[in-house]
């Protein structure tokens, strides 16, 4: 089976169908920001340029284990199962405009990110007040404009659902919602702490924040609303959170590597960017951890003068990178990276779910955490 995501999520229509839910918000946005004012056409745009693009991976986690835990395709409750799928990607949408705005981004997916695009239109069109202001006032307003859409999709779909499965699911998606905003604010915290003291508390509080800000919501919670939404019982929803945690956290973990090491054509983003934004990731701690361990004062050093650094050079973030690489960091996270995942496929090969929701689990599971973007 091909580990393509793009072809995963087109098995069973998911993405294109997703996309279909998706894109009629866009036009019901766009029809609703008319009516208030012309002004406000550019958000409807920003919205529509975000939602574009994305794999689709975590409608496709929810739809897979909807189908494994014994939802029947061509039934009413597919359509609901697939809108709570638009749900989640519409709040994605909301937590990456959110997200750059923290991180001070300069882009996303290949593009501006919305802050920078709208601080640009500023500037041509020459308009009055700080540019840099306005660029971040419209990118925090599009993504609570993202939240409120996910909100609509999420309870149109459970409306005909029965209460009790309505009740379950929609406190697996409130929570969902609760902890990425939580696990934002502890990265924020997290990158203004001191570190380097214990280096093992600053491994931890990267993981925590891994676990809160990304893993949950990436794979977790996808997982166990499908599950939800089929009606499974407490111990499966139990063990759809234990296969779908450590495989989350292994998918951000790969993410940290791709944001250092990957292939910008791939990625959408600067090589190295994740060292200008100054990401303590599990990489950049074990790279400290080892500098200490090792008595390393020029590794310490260049962590210390560049992580962060904003305006740092081409051959700076590079001699990061490097340093980066001849710690053993990047070994240790892929190990760390295959425990993980060894949990999380032994968790999917113990559940004696039907196929083809097993397999196409698993290789969703793969696809998430095998991959150059």
């Amino acid at each position: 089976m091909s580990l393509d995501p793009r072809t995963l999520t087109d098995v069973e229509d998911v993405r294109p169908r997703v996309d279909g839910y998706v894109a009629a918000h866009v036009d019901r946005l766009e029809g609703v920001l008319a009516s208030i004012g012309a002004g406000a056409a550019p958000l409807v745009e920003a919205v529509a340029q975000m939602l574009s693009g994305g794999k689709r991976l975590r409608a496709a986690f929810c739809y897979w284990s909807w189908r494994a835990h014994g939802g029947a395709p061509g039934t009413p409750d597919e359509v609901a199962v697939l809108r709570v799928g638009a749900a989640l990607e519409l709040f994605q949408a909301a937590a990456l405009f959110h997200d750059d705005v923290m991180d001070d981004s300069d882009t996303r997916r290949g593009h501006p990110a919305a802050h920078r695009a709208f601080a640009d239109r500023h500037h041509r069109e020459g308009l009055e007040g700080d540019a840099e202001q306005f660029g971040l006032s419209a990118a925090i307003l599009l993504g609570d404009l993202a939240l409120v859409a996910s909100e609509r999709e999420f309870a149109d779909a459970v409306a005909g659902a029965p209460a009790t499965r309505a009740a379950r699911t929609r406190e697996v998606f409130d929570h969902m919602r609760t902890e990425v905003t939580v696990g934002q604010y502890l990265d924020v915290l997290a990158q203004s702490l001191p570190w380097g003291a214990d280096t093992a508390a600053d491994e931890h509080r990267a993981r925590e924040v891994i676990r809160a800000k990304s893993a949950r919501y990436s794979v977790e919670h996808p997982i166990v609303l499908g599950a939800a939404l089929a009606d499974a019982d407490d111990d499966a929803l139990a063990a759809c959170r234990a296969i779908g945690l450590p495989l989350g956290e292994a998918f951000q973990l790969r993410d940290d590597l791709l944001g250092v090491f990957g292939d910008p054509v791939a990625t959408g983003k600067p090589a190295g960017d994740d060292l200008r934004e100054g990401k303590r990731t599990v990489l950049v701690a074990r790279t400290v951890a080892h500098a200490i361990a090792t008595g390393d004062v020029p590794t310490l050093d260049l962590v210390r003068s560049t992580l962060g650094d904003r305006e740092a050079s081409e051959d700076q973030i590079a001699a990061l990178a490097e340093a980066i690489a001849a710690s053993g960091a990047v070994e240790g996270v892929e190990t760390l990276i295959e425990q993980l995942c060894s949990a999380g496929f032994a968790g999917i090969e113990a559940r004696d779910w039907a196929e083809p929701a097993h397999g196409m689990l698993t290789a969703l599971a793969h696809a998430a955490t095998d991959r150059s973007a």
